[in-house]
């Protein structure tokens, strides 16, 4: 689709916000179509340098790592006047049931697990809304919902189908 005067993505930063309402639906349509294309290429460019720079430091990066004395965390190394910071996170996942029996035997010996672990409960929306309404009535004052960011998605023509 052509549309005559239609601005440029690197044009929008110099846009005022009223500039862009005022335009019609259609250039909306085509301007959210190209920043989505441009996102999808940049996140796919970063990809695919990250893999490169991975395979191209990999080894030096767990050389370093051990020679640190590191599982995770950062690490610094010199490939010629550039620093390389190679960052290794730490992700833990803990076995709720295991973890539940762990308190459960805390409690027991007679000591508070809030001592130990941080304890949270949580209730999917599926089964609160399956729940009877007795019992969400118990528990509406210990819920809260917010609402994330909206979202707008733009089709033209068949698309919209």
């Amino acid at each position: 689709m052509s549309i005559p005067n239609h601005p440029k993505l690197a044009d929008l930063i110099h846009m005022p916000v009223s500039d862009l309402v005022a335009m019609p639906a259609e250039s909306l349509a085509l301007l959210q179509d190209e920043a989505d294309e441009a996102l999808r290429f940049a996140k796919l460019t970063k990809d695919w340098i990250d893999g490169a720079l991975a395979v191209k430091y990999g080894d030096a990066a767990n050389a370093a790592r051990q020679a640190a004395g590191k599982d995770t965390g950062i690490i610094r190394f010199h490939d010629g006047a550039v620093t390389v910071i190679v960052d290794l996170p730490k992700r833990v996942d803990w076995d709720q049931d295991k973890l539940a029996a762990v308190v459960e035997r805390i409690r027991a010996d007679g000591a508070d697990p809030a001592d130990y672990v941080d304890v949270s409960f949580s209730v999917s929306e599926r089964k609160y809304t399956a729940w009877h309404t007795d019992i969400r009535q118990e528990v509406e004052h210990a819920r809260t919902v917010r609402t994330g960011k909206p979202k707008f998605r733009l089709a033209l023509g068949e698309e919209a189908l």
